[in-house]
């Protein structure tokens, strides 16, 4: 078995514990068809979708050598995640922790049933990971004017005709699309955002091609109300089935919004490993919801995820060592300052 790390030696030793606790997740026997909900009401599956490696890095400010990127990303891939967002290919001017895309996306073991999303901010974005191997794009817009002059440069309405190019241009090659929209709870420079809002800009992003629209609390103000009605919104205009939420964690909110998504149907959740993140362009917007506390959540709740909590929290513990910074996870946090594992 050659050396094994100590937390994992921990991790091993407290598996048939972690199983009672239902901390770690058994691979699914079979796909679980995401809008079939259980006796609670609650979907049997979430699909986990991983940002850390792209929005848990982006707003660092030291660069993240390529290398250590590469890493966490092929740690990721063998924890049992379905969806692993990779990188962006935007301008290094823009984005300076994002310029090594290319190598990025070219240096990663790549996991059959693993997707591997890059986020594309227009065309030139679109072609440039394409030729780096890329196979499912993401596009990401706003419901806040304001916000999205200051993300992407451009209005609203400009950026739905850059991702209408890009969705016509994937759509030629085959190639998938999500949609993001931000600050679909609160924004950082008009505050509140009308739910109508929100609906109005998923619906176009759906309309054009996005096969799913990610819907981000980007700066964490959401409350399980507010999240309630915004979704409310939205269901009007898109399947259920097409839906995701991607909640930061500022106000602590995060697992509540999650949970009351689920309440009402939805079953794709977007989290960061450590929960690494935060928007550049989008001020207090620090720490994504962890992946490990949603699993961990998950879990309790008998929700198969496919998902190996133990993986997830090495590659946590891997990265926060090479960045030199305390895991945001407080399952993580629990776990290895108890010396559940350590």
């Amino acid at each position: 078995m050659g050396t094994v790390p100590s937390a994992l030696k921990h991790c091993l030793s407290y598996q048939h514990l972690l199983k009672e606790q239902l901390w770690i997740a058994e691979p699914p026997a079979a796909a679980h068809p995401a809008q079939e909900p259980q006796a609670s009401g609650l979907p049997e599956y979430i699909k986990i979708v991983e940002v850390g490696p792209r929005d848990g890095l982006q707003n660092e400010k030291v660069i993240v050598p390529t290398d250590i990127k590469i890493e966490l990303i092929n740690r990721l891939s063998k924890t049992g995640l379905p969806a692993i967002e990779v990188t962006s290919f935007v301008s290094s001017k823009w984005v300076p922790q994002m310029a090594d895309h290319k190598e990025v996306m070219r240096g990663i073991e790549r996991h059959p049933g693993v997707q591997y999303p890059v986020l594309t901010p227009n065309l030139q974005g679109f072609h440039s990971a394409i030729a780096a191997g890329a196979t499912e794009v993401s596009v990401f817009g706003a419901a806040s004017e304001s916000f999205s002059k200051m993300n992407i440069n451009c209005s609203i309405e400009e950026s739905i005709e850059r991702f209408e190019e890009v969705t016509k241009s994937a759509r030629s090659m085959n190639i998938p699309v999500r949609g993001y929209v931000s600050c679909a709870l609160g924004c950082p420079y008009e505050g509140n955002i009308v739910p109508d809002k929100v609906a109005e800009v998923s619906k176009r992003l759906y309309s054009m091609g996005c096969y799913e629209i990610s819907l981000g609390d980007t700066i964490g103000v959401g409350t399980p109300g507010s999240m309630k009605k915004m979704l409310e919104a939205v269901m009007k205009e898109i399947p259920l089935s097409a839906l995701a939420v991607h909640c930061h964690d500022t106000y602590g909110q995060a697992l509540a919004n999650i949970l009351t998504a689920m309440q009402m149907g939805v079953s794709v959740v977007d989290s960061s490993v450590a929960g690494l993140g935060g928007c550049p362009y989008a001020k207090g917007a620090t720490g994504n919801v962890a992946t490990e506390d949603v699993i961990y959540m998950l879990n309790g709740l008998g929700i198969n995820t496919g998902v190996n909590l133990c993986a997830v929290m090495e590659a946590g513990n891997f990265i926060c060592t090479a960045l030199n910074k305390k895991t945001n996870s407080k399952v993580a946090q629990a776990s290895f300052s108890t010396g559940t594992i350590n």
